[in-house]
């Protein structure tokens, strides 16, 4: 497809890849990515000023004139802006923002509100994003969970395995590997829900130390509807208390 352009005579074929992995043309074979003689456009993210810009021309559609005020607007670019430039972000703010005005019966959307708001989008995307993890890397993220309780802070890949294998036991299922948890782990830590980073620890090498990207209080909201999860949250891991942790 890259060299369709040498058998064509009345017309010509322009390729346009979209990507947000800035590492795509290190997966491409050498030899096509020779033949491409690409040209690379860099999209930088929204500012808080254009974001602005952009609520502002759907706020003059979706709400009435006065009913918003100027701070929600600049508020709800502004923490856009300051999280990854995204218009979706900024226009689900500005959304849940009067939405939560409506149900208070408020004549203007205020700064107020769209806290409330950040703080409700928030609350929704962890319970999501929790309720579509697979089996396993919901026992990954309870070990995690009970981890942080228990140390206060952060855990280590093994002490998570350790958790995993004995919550895998209460629910009566076979655990997985200690490489694949590691795996689950880092899709945990894409997924927002985690934050997994390497720490040296001198001589001893390196290691992965991982904390809780989200309250507490939100993990057991995310977990108190599953039926078959929900009593593990309460539950105390016996390595834990055997370790002097709990």
């Amino acid at each position: 497809l890259t060299r369709i352009n040498e058998t064509l005579s009345r017309s010509k074929v322009s390729l346009i890849g979209i990507s947000n992995d800035l590492r795509l043309k290190e997966f491409l074979d050498p030899r096509v990515f020779s033949s491409l003689s690409e040209e690379e456009i860099v999209f930088r993210p929204y500012d808080a000023s254009e974001l602005k810009t952009i609520l502002a021309e759907r706020a003059q559609m979706a709400f009435r004139e006065g009913a918003l005020s100027d701070g929600a607007l600049s508020l709800c670019a502004a923490l856009a802006a300051a999280e990854h430039g995204d218009a979706r972000r900024a226009l689900d703010l500005l959304r849940v923002a009067g939405e939560v005005a409506e149900r208070k019966g408020a004549k203007v959307v205020t700064e107020e509100h769209v806290r409330e708001a950040e703080k409700l989008i928030e609350h929704n995307r962890v319970v999501e994003a929790v309720a579509n993890l697979t089996l396993h890397s919901k026992l990954v993220m309870l070990s995690v969970f009970h981890l942080v309780r228990a140390n206060g802070y952060k855990a280590t890949t093994g002490e998570i395995y350790e958790v995993y294998t004995e919550l895998c036991g209460e629910l009566g299922v076979t655990p997985l590997t200690q490489r694949r948890v590691s795996a689950l782990v880092n899709e945990l830590d894409a997924l927002g829900l985690i934050n997994a980073q390497i720490t040296s620890m001198g001589r001893y090498g390196r290691t992965k130390k991982i904390r809780l990207e989200v309250t507490r209080t939100l993990i057991k909201e995310a977990f108190s509807g599953d039926s078959r999860l929900g009593r593990l949250i309460e539950y105390e891991p016996r390595c834990l208390s055997q370790n002097g942790r709990v």
